[in-house]
C-alpha cells in the first residue's frame, strides 16, 4: 500500500519535465531522453541497491520472462512518447487523468488473466467496478473540459493520445503480473524492459524526425536542456519500483489504481508549479478537480477492497500454472511470492556493479554539466517543497521495503 502511494508520488515528478515541449523543444527529443535516463537508472540502481549477481541468477531460473520484459518496455516507450504529445495538446493537468485510464485496462486483465478478484467477494467487486467506473465518469469530465476550453487546436489530438498512452501503460502489466505470479524479483524484471524501451524509443525518435542525423541534430542544438528530461526518466524509475512492488505483493488490478493517485500530485505540479490554469475562471478549476478527485477517489475505493485469503488462493492456483507451463519449481515461486528468499540477504556487489553505477554516475554528471534553465516560469517554494515530500518518500519506503522484503 505504502509503495503504492510512493510510486504516485514519484511518477508525477517525473512527468513535469515533458513541460518542456512548452519551449519548443521536439516530443521525441524529450521522449527519447527520458527513455535514456531510465535505461541508464534501470541497470544501476539494481547494481547499488542489491548487486546484479541476483538478477543473473533469476535469468537462470525463468529465462522466458526475459522476452515478457521486453515486450513491456516496448509498449511503455510508445505510451511515454505519447504523454508527450498529450501533454503539448491540451496540459499536463488535463492529460495525466486521462492516461491514468490505465487502472481500467489493468482490472481487466489482472481479473481475466491472472484470477485477481477471483474468490474476492461482492464487496471486493463493488469496491473495484464501482471506484472504476467513478474513475471513468471522472475520465469523461476533464476530457470535456479540455475540448470546450483547451486553447489548442488539437484538443481531440491531445485526448486521442493520452487515451491511447492509458492503452499501452494499462497492457505493460500483463507481462509485469506474469512476472509477479511467479515471484521474480522487480529489479530483475526491470533490467529486461529498458531493452525493449530503449529500442522501441530509439526506433520511433529516429523514423519520425526524418532520420539519424536530423535527430542527432535536434539532441546537439537542445543539447543544453537535455538534462532535465533525462533526471525525469531517473524518476520514473524510483517511482516505477515502487510501483512494481505494489503490483507484486496486491496485484495490478489494486496497485496500479493506487499509484494513480499520481494525477493529484501532477495536478498539483501543474497548477502550483507551473501555473497552467492560471487565469482560468472558477468553472474551468471546479471541473478539472472535480475530474481529478473523482478519479482518486475510484482508485482509492479499489486500493482499499483488500484481497482475503480466499482470493489468495486464486493467486497460488495462477502461480501454479504458470510454473507448471514454464518448469519453474514451486520452492522458487513461493518463497519470492512471499519476499523470504534467502539468496537476495547474500547477494554481494561487484566490480561490475561499480563499475555500471560510475558509468550512470558520469552520464548524468555530464549532461549536467552542459543543462541550462529553461525560461519558464516555475514557482521555486513548491517545486522544493514537493522535491523535500518526494526524497521523505523515497527513503521511508527503501528503509521498508528492505525491514519487510529484503528488496525481494
Amino acid at each position: 500500500m505504502f509503495c503504492g502511494f510512493a510510486a504516485a508520488l514519484w511518477l508525477a515528478g517525473a512527468e513535469s519535465p515533458t513541460k518542456l515541449v512548452t519551449v519548443a523543444v521536439s516530443p521525441f527529443v524529450i521522449s527519447f531522453m527520458m527513455v535514456l535516463g531510465a535505461f541508464v537508472s534501470r541497470w544501476s540502481l539494481p547494481a547499488l541497491i542489491l548487486g546484479t549477481s541476483g538478477t543473473f541468477s533469476d535469468i537462470r531460473k525463468v529465462p522466458h520472462l526475459i522476452v515478457w520484459g521486453v515486450m513491456a518496455g516496448c509498449l511503455w516507450a510508445i505510451g511515454n512518447t505519447l504523454t508527450v504529445f498529450a501533454v503539448r495538446d491540451i496540459g499536463l493537468s488535463i492529460a495525466f487523468p486521462l492516461w491514468n485510464a490505465n487502472s481500467l485496462i489493468a482490472i481487466i486483465w489482472g481479473t481475466l488473466l491472472f484470477k485477481e478478484l477471483h474468490r474476492a467477494g461482492w464487496l471486493r467487486w463493488l469496491g473495484v467496478v464501482g471506484g472504476a467506473l467513478v474513475m471513468f465518469v471522472g475520465a469523461v469530465l476533464l476530457s470535456l473540459v479540455s475540448n470546450s476550453h483547451s486553447a489548442s487546436e488539437h484538443a481531440l489530438r491531445g485526448v486521442a493520445a493520452a487515451l491511447g498512452a492509458g492503452l499501452m501503460f494499462g497492457s505493460q502489466y500483463i507481462p509485469f503480473r506474469k512476472a509477479y505470479i511467479t515471484g521474480l524479483n522487480p529489479l530483475t524484471f526491470l533490467t529486461f524492459f529498458t531493452f525493449g524501451e530503449m529500442t522501441t524509443m530509439t526506433i520511433v525518435a529516429v523514423t519520425f524526425t526524418g532520420g539519424l542525423s536530423p535527430f542527432l541534430h535536434d539532441l546537439a542544438q537542445n543539447s543544453n536542456i537535455l538534462f532535465w528530461p533525462l533526471l525525469g526518466g531517473f524518476m520514473w524509475v524510483v517511482g516505477d519500483l515502487f510501483q512494481n512492488y505494489a503490483a507484486k505483493y496486491v496485484g495490478i488490478s489494486r496497485g496500479v489504481p493506487l499509484s494513480n493517485t499520481n494525477q493529484l500530485w501532477g495536478l498539483v505540479w501543474a497548477t502550483m508549479v507551473f501555473g497552467e490554469l492560471y487565469g482560468a475562471g472558477w468553472n474551468i478549476y471546479a471541473k478539472v478537480v472535480g475530474g481529478s478527485l473523482l478519479m482518486a477517489l475510484g482508485a482509492l475505493a479499489i486500493a482499499f477492497s483488500s484481497a482475503t485469503p480466499d482470493e489468495y488462493t486464486s493467486w497460488k492456483e495462477a502461480a501454479k500454472r504458470e510454473s507448471d507451463l514454464y518448469g519453474i519449481e514451486p520452492s522458487y515461486v513461493l518463497a519470492h511470492m512471499e519476499g523470504t528468499n534467502e539468496e537476495v540477504t547474500r547477494a554481494r556487489r561487484t566490480w561490475v556493479d561499480w563499475l555500471l553505477i560510475v558509468l550512470a554516475s558520469c552520464i548524468f554528471v555530464g549532461f549536467g554539466a552542459m543543462a541550462r534553465a529553461p525560461h519558464m516560469h516555475v514557482q521555486w517554494a513548491w517545486l522544493v517543497a514537493l522535491t523535500a515530500a518526494m526524497l521523505v518518500v523515497l527513503v521511508a519506503g527503501g528503509m521498508m521495503l528492505w525491514r519487510i522484503t529484503r528488496f525481494d
